[in-house]
């Protein structure tokens, strides 16, 4: 019985692993499987934007905001603004985006990919789906900016 707990255990494993898209972020390119598909490019720490591959136009710009409290990381929020569908999102989702300790860039927007992949918000292609925007705006906005006093 354990021998086949285990064995039913390792091929779950082995096929969650072999339908695991790669996205890499190399030479201002954002890479799935090793296939281009946006490019991008690191404003600064915290501002990164996403260019469609075809007609070199800004489709994403992503803004990491600590809410002008720099100490503090739990009011911390994340802003995705999808440009070329005007629809911008803000989220204290940011488990999605960080991808460990630090800020380090490359891999958050790494994994700030595979999240809109799997969201179906880009595909395969680095193309916006519109609806699935829409969805994923229902979904993780949170009006951060409109319900905060300043």
């Amino acid at each position: 019985m354990k021998k086949l707990f285990l064995t039913i255990t390792l091929l779950i494993s082995s096929i969650s692993f072999l339908n695991a898209q790669e996205v890499e972020i190399k030479d201002d390119k954002v890479l799935l499987d090793g296939t281009p598909i946006l490019k991008y490019e690191k404003i600064n720490v915290s501002q990164h934007s996403f260019y469609s591959l075809e007609t070199d136009d800004e489709i994403l710009l992503f803004k990491w905001h600590n809410n002008e409290t720099n100490q503090y990381s739990e009011d911390d929020y994340i802003i995705l603004n999808f440009l070329t569908t005007k629809i911008k999102v803000e989220s204290t989702s940011v488990e999605h985006v960080i991808a460990g300790i630090g800020m380090n860039s490359r891999k958050n927007m790494q994994k700030l990919v595979k999240w809109l992949l799997k969201e179906k918000v880009i595909d395969s292609k680095g193309n916006l789906n519109p609806e699935k925007v829409q969805t994923f705006y229902d979904k993780y906005n949170e009006d951060i900016t409109e319900r905060t006093s300043r």
